[in-house]
């Protein structure tokens, strides 16, 4: 009975790409609050986290995002690309990501972002470069478009923003950002290029009404996210959970943008 229901909630949806379920997604979201809580703890005391962090860490964000297109373009082969889907590549990733950090801190605390950030590079421009040698670009469209698109959604939360204090911040500004590449490249993607959504209550409002219905949502939810984080509270957890969040939404937008340029 367990097997079965193992395989029927969490193996089939990787092998068979068939998309998250309500047990998976619950217990995916169980496994980043755990990680989240532990990884805050060790962190805390040992790194400020600050633009620097953020921007030291964005080209491993780049590097997994690229690495997953490796698997949608079949270049990795059952049962090693299981590895390279969602949610095992956040863990591969961040196998790499980890180490790297805490021996950046290490060799220098106080420049640790150099170290750090220079790893990321030399594994995140050789991975993206090979994509673009390897696969045609089919759809030379979408990055701009969806920057566009993105952009001008954001700046009218910067507008917002500069009459609501405590708002005003890059991280901040980061994140809603990521959430609106994410929000937008969906669009694009469902709309006119024929992929769909895979997470549940995201593939559900879609099918009630229509793929533009994840701009206003995401909108009006990190609007509002943002502000409550921004208005209290200790600036270690605050910009820790905007680090999180801006992965959370920047990896699969650059995913979704690279895969629907190469038609993958």
């Amino acid at each position: 009975m367990l097997k079965e229901f193992i395989q029927k909630y969490y193996i089939d949806s990787i092998v068979y790409k068939t998309g998250y379920n309500p047990i998976n997604t619950l217990t995916w979201i169980a496994i980043l609050l755990i990680a989240i809580i532990l990884l805050f703890r060790f962190l805390r005391n040992k790194v400020v986290f600050d633009e620097r962090f953020v921007y030291s860490n964005l080209p491993y964000i780049i590097f997994g995002a690229s690495l997953r297109i490796y698997e949608d373009a079949g270049f990795i082969a059952p049962p090693f690309s299981y590895l390279f889907m969602t949610p095992l590549i956040y863990i591969i990733v961040f196998l790499l990501t980890f180490p790297t950090l805490l021996v950046s801190i290490k060799i220098k605390r106080e420049q640790y972002w150099i170290y750090h950030g220079a790893v990321g590079l030399i594994l995140s421009i050789p991975t993206l470069i090979m994509l673009f040698l390897k696969l045609p670009i089919e759809n030379w469209f979408v990055f701009p478009t969806v920057f566009t698109l993105a952009s001008g959604i954001t700046l009218l939360y910067l507008l917002i923003s500069k009459f609501v204090k405590h708002m005003g911040n890059k991280l901040s500004l980061m994140v809603f950002f990521a959430h609106m590449l994410d929000c937008t490249s969906t669009y694009i993607g469902v709309q006119y290029l024929g992929y769909r959504e895979l997470h549940v209550l995201p593939h559900y409002l879609i099918s009630m009404f229509g793929p533009w219905i994840m701009i206003p949502i995401k909108f009006t939810i990190f609007l509002l996210l943002l502000y409550l984080l921004d208005k209290e509270g200790d600036n270690q957890l605050k910009n820790f959970l905007k680090f999180v969040l801006l992965v959370l939404g920047l990896a699969p937008a650059l995913r979704n943008c690279l895969r629907m340029t190469f038609n993958c």
